[in-house]
């Protein structure tokens, strides 16, 4: 007998479970977690049915040769975007069949993406910063608007993330980032500083744009999964909600 033919369903249930959490809370959207775990139950001879809400994963595992089941739900954490994760275990759930891997081998390749180290901070700080300041050149800023953009994007970033250690609502934490953002983007329009003081103050807060939840949205919608794209487009709707606050507080610091 194979060993996919003896698998312990439960231990199986509960791997497709970790994979999907962690493919919730990486950025995957609602269709892309639904087809890998079925394509990974699929891969040791099981069906998987999910029910997939923006934060609780509910799913059931059938073996249809001798009816055992597994049935249990998840809770997931905070959601952010880790593309390595998603392409991770993008590339494990097609080895898992062209391998013939063992559910301890998927669990030890999960366990490894899901301890995957992030980029350095200084690193992240300073690609963001150079970035807005790139969307600043676009838009027609000179210079010296370029680097008030470059720091008020590092800055609101360096906000963002010690607001989110500190535990602050994410929605306030983004607040936050924008607000300082654009006091410090706003300078050149206060005092007439630099060649085009408006693109400065506009492409200080791009860095905060929510693409990843409206995309995930609009494709949640377009597969079907209406309630988790409703939510998740409220979710950058909220986003954005917050990012126009930070800049109409600056306006009125300002005095625009």
């Amino acid at each position: 007998m194979k060993e996919k033919d003896k698998i312990d369903i439960n231990a199986l249930g509960a791997t497709l479970l970790d994979v999907g959490a962690l493919l919730m809370i990486s950025g995957a959207s609602t269709g892309r977690i639904r087809n890998t775990i079925s394509r990974i139950a699929a891969s040791f001879g099981c069906n998987a049915d999910m029910l997939i809400s923006q934060r609780t994963l509910m799913l059931n595992v059938h073996n249809g040769k001798d009816d055992r089941f597994f049935n249990s739900l998840k809770r997931t954490s905070v959601h952010g975007i880790n593309f390595s994760v998603l392409s991770g275990i993008s590339r494990m759930s097609w080895l898992i069949a062209e391998k013939n891997w063992t559910i301890a081998e998927v669990n030890l390749e999960v366990k490894r993406l899901a301890g995957l180290p992030h980029y350095p901070r200084a690193w992240v700080l300073i690609l963001v910063g150079i970035a807005g300041a790139a969307f600043c050149r676009l838009a027609g800023g000179g210079l010296f608007d370029m680097f008030m953009v470059f720091l008020g994007s590092l800055l609101g970033l360096a906000v963002r993330q010690k607001a989110a250690k500190m535990r602050f609502n994410p929605y306030i934490c983004v607040y936050f980032a924008a607000l300082t953002s654009a006091l410090i983007a706003g300078i050149p329009l206060k005092f007439g500083i630099g060649d085009a003081q408006e693109h400065a103050f506009a492409t200080s807060v791009l860095f905060l744009i929510p693409g990843v939840p409206l995309i995930n949205s609009f494709s949640d919608m377009i597969d079907g999964n209406l309630q988790n794209g409703l939510i998740r487009g409220l979710n950058g709707f909220m986003i954005s909600f917050t990012i126009a606050l930070g800049l109409f507080t600056v306006m009125f610091i300002y005095q625009f």
